[in-house]
């Protein structure tokens, strides 16, 4: 499918590419037992997400200047797409987590 639309969805409905920036560049490989937990919630945050249709796909990136998290959702703008990074338990934890949310100018799905 070449467009934004998912089989079913809504034409206003678009898709964003969510990038999770960590606090420092090896968190991915210097994490606390503290952190392991923050990221556990992180993680079923992300699942809940899922299973209501607004995430498609979730996962850590392998970038050579350090690991980051990729987060591709489907909503209807920005404005839409932004309430669900701010709810992030990684977002909300004061650490220094950040996301970048850009818009997909077309999907092939």
């Amino acid at each position: 499918m070449a467009s934004n639309e998912a089989p079913g969805e809504a034409a206003a409905s678009k898709i964003f590419h969510c990038r999770l920036i960590p606090p420092w560049p090896d968190f991915a490989f210097t994490v606390t037992e503290e952190e392991k937990v923050l990221m556990g919630r992180h993680a079923d945050y992300l699942r809940e997400k899922l299973r209501e249709g607004v995430m498609i796909m979730a996962g850590p990136v392998a970038d050579p200047a350090g690991p980051w998290g990729l987060l591709i959702l489907r909503a209807g703008s920005e404005a839409e797409a932004r309430p669900v990074t701010d709810g992030d338990p990684v977002s909300r934890s004061g650490l220094g987590f950040r996301y970048e949310i850009l818009p997909m100018l077309s999907v092939i799905m």
